[in-house]
């Protein structure tokens, strides 16, 4: 008996032999586009695109490879990273100095608000913030996201920035009870709150509560507008050694417990990290709908 051979997936997408054969002619028709440049090519033609209607890049180039692994086709050659502009250092300037300090109760602020950050001198400002106070300095978010400056009567209080969700976190998934082909396909409906930083000279009893439920009740109507869909869960990590997660659970995120410490090993790199906790959010009641289709969810239907 001739076993049928498997289907080709990634990321969700059983793609069809039509598909397959398409790919093949793309990468023999452009033999000199590099490989990103493939990657789009690829995703245009089989239009596989993201929620906000970009094309995608890590998905098909993944396929590719998966692809030249099978001797099904020859992709150019890597091009030398080293070559690469290394990224530009953020500058700490007198800008994010320590003003006098805001100390008391919300009542004692005239307003207290939260700012979408969208031009690029606000932007540079808010990652120098990051930089400069927060214990995990900035790193360039990857894909989606939001960055959120707290701001009240008298100047800046903190800033926050929400991103795409951890790749694969068994206690969350088992939570969820989505499989790994929904996960695969419908990840970019789950967000993260990456970093939140209230400013040290900042003591403001229940400001950071106060701030985080600003943000969740504007989150998804602020992501949209952005990026043209809806998320529908927030998680987030809280470092035990340094914080208790106090504004998380006052703002009603549920907690699900420590994570290992161990993740997703990329071949020739080294991962290390510590056991964290782990908090989520559901953003919409029907977020297991979403989460768990087993086809594209249009973005209408997770409202």
């Amino acid at each position: 008996m001739v076993r049928k051979p498997k289907p080709i997936v990634q990321c969700g997408r059983t793609f069809t032999k039509q598909e397959i054969k398409d790919i093949q002619e793309i990468v023999d028709l452009f033999p000199r586009l590099s490989r990103s440049e493939l990657a789009k090519t690829v995703s245009e033609n089989l239009e596989w695109f993201t929620l906000a209607g970009s094309v995608k890049t890590d998905a098909p180039m993944k396929l590719m490879e998966k692809l030249e692994a099978k001797k099904l086709i020859k992709l150019p050659p890597k091009r030398d990273l080293n070559n690469r502009k290394p990224h530009k250092k953020i500058a700490i300037t007198s800008k994010t100095d320590p003003p006098p300090p805001v100390i008391g109760q919300l009542k004692h602020l005239k307003w207290v608000d939260v700012e979408v950050v969208q031009d690029k001198k606000r932007y540079a400002l808010w990652k120098e913030y990051i930089m400069r106070y927060h214990y995990l300095q900035y790193k360039k978010p990857f894909g989606f996201f939001m960055n959120y400056f707290i701001n009240c009567d008298r100047g800046e209080l903190g800033c926050a920035l929400f991103a795409g969700a951890a790749n694969s976190i068994g206690m969350r998934d088992h939570w969820i009870g989505w499989t790994p082909h929904q996960r695969a396909r419908n990840q970019a409906y789950v967000i993260q709150n990456i970093r939140f930083l209230i400013f040290p000279w900042v003591n403001v009893k229940n400001l950071a509560s106060y701030a985080m439920g600003k943000m969740l009740r504007r989150i998804c109507d602020d992501w949209e507008n952005k990026w043209d869909y809806r998320p529908v869960l927030a998680e987030t990590f809280v470092e035990p050694t340094r914080y208790k997660g106090t504004c998380y659970k006052a703002t009603n995120w549920q907690f699900l417990g420590m994570t290992t410490g161990e993740g997703n090993i990329r071949k020739g790199k080294a991962y290390a990290t510590t056991p964290k906790r782990l908090f989520v959010l559901p953003l919409t009641k029907n977020f297991r709908k979403t989460l768990c289709a087993k086809q594209a969810v249009h973005k209408a239907n997770n409202l």
